[in-house]
C-alpha cells in the first residue's frame, strides 16, 4: 500500500483498491543463515503441460555447464517434478541451524529442493489448499541453505493464481522466464501470465515455445504441427528480449524419463543462458 494510505488503512482488503499490493499484509521472504542468493529468475506458464519443468531443469543445467552456482526451487508442491528429472530419490536433512539442506544433483551438483523429498513415498499426493502450498514455498526460500548460489531459478506452479501471485509478491525476483506452446488458445493463457507480471513489475526475460515443431528423420524439413509460431510477435508486442523454440525431441523425453538430464547435450535453450550470463560477471567456478 502506498505510505500515504496506510494511516486510513480500514483492513478491510476486499474492498481495497491496493488490494495484493499491500506491504503491511504481505510478509517478505529473506534468505535463511548462512544462505546467499545473487539472481532468482522465474520459471512459469499460463497453464500446465507446456514442458515449464522441462525449461527449468535444463536451464539449471546449461548454466551450471558454464560454471555458475545454480539452485532449483521445485515450487510446483503438489505437481513436483524436478527430482524425477534429476534421478534424485534422496529426502531432505535438516542442519544444527534447524536449516534445510538441498539435494546435489549427480554431476552437476545443482542444489535441489521439491515436495517429493519430504513425503515417504513420492506417489503419495499433497492434498492441500493454496494458502498451505503458498506457505511450503515460502519456506522453501527462506529455510534451505542455498549456498552462494548465482542462479536460483523457480519452477513455478503453472497459471496466474493463487500460490503464483504469493510467490511474486514475497519473493524478489530479477525476473521471469514464460514457456508456452505454438497454439493460438496456449498463447492466449501465457498472454495473462506476461500481463501479471508487467503488473507486478517483474521483467519478462524471455520467453520458451516448446513442442515448437518437429523435423521429418528423413529429410530434415522443419514442420509445425500446430501451424504458425507467433513467438516472435508475443516478443515484440511484450519487449520480451529473447526467445527459444524447442522442437519435438525424443531425446528429451528419453532422458528425463531416466531421470538423466544431466547426460542431455542440445541447444535449443542457448539464447536464454547466453541471455542469463550476461547478468552475472563473477568469476566462473572451478
Amino acid at each position: 500500500m502506498a505510505e500515504e494510505n496506510q494511516e486510513n488503512c480500514t483492513h478491510e482488503c476486499s474492498s481495497c483498491p491496493e488490494a495484493g499490493h499491500c506491504s503491511s499484509k504481505i510478509e517478505k521472504a529473506v534468505l535463511g543463515k548462512g544462505a546467499s542468493v545473487k539472481h532468482v529468475i522465474g520459471i512459469v506458464s499460463g497453464k500446465g503441460g507446456v514442458g515449464k519443468s522441462f525449461v527449468a531443469s535444463y536451464l539449471g543445467v546449461l548454466l551450471a555447464r558454464k560454471g555458475y552456482r545454480v539452485g532449483i526451487l521445485d515450487a510446483d508442491i503438489t505437481g513436483p517434478s524436478i527430482p524425477f528429472a534429476f534421478g534424485i530419490t534422496a529426502k531432505a536433512m535438516g542442519n544444527e541451524d534447524n536449516m534445510i539442506i538441498p539435494a546435489l544433483s549427480h554431476k552437476e551438483n545443482i542444489q535441489i529442493i521439491s515436495s517429493n523429498m519430504l513425503l515417504e513415498h513420492d506417489t503419495d499426493p499433497i492434498i492441500w489448499r493454496g494458502p498451505m502450498i503458498g506457505q511450503m514455498v515460502f519456506q522453501f526460500y527462506s529455510e534451505v541453505l542455498w549456498e552462494y548460489l548465482d542462479f536460483l531459478l523457480i519452477d513455478m506452479p503453472p497459471g496466474t493464481g493463487d500460490v503464483p501471485l504469493t510467490i511474486f509478491q514475497s519473493i524478489k525476483m530479477d525476473g521471469i522466464i514464460i514457456t508456452t506452446t505454438p497454439q493460438g488458445l496456449v498463447s492466449m493463457v501465457v498472454e495473462k501470465a506476461a500481463n501479471m507480471a508487467q503488473i507486478m513489475k517483474i521483467p519478462v526475460l524471455g520467453l520458451v515455445s516448446n513442442m515448437s515443431y518437429v523435423k521429418c528423420p528423413k529429410c530434415g524439413e522443419k514442420i509445425d504441427l500446430f501451424g504458425d509460431n507467433h513467438i516472435e510477435e508475443m516478443k515484440e508486442k511484450y519487449g520480451i528480449p529473447v526467445g527459444a523454440e524447442v522442437p519435438f525431441d525424443p531425446l528429451i523425453a528419453q532422458y528425463v524419463d531416466q531421470g538423466a538430464i544431466e547426460d542431455l547435450f542440445v541447444d535449443y535453450l542457448n539464447p536464454l543462458v547466453d541471455s542469463l550470463s550476461g547478468m552475472e560477471k563473477a568469476p566462473k567456478v572451478s
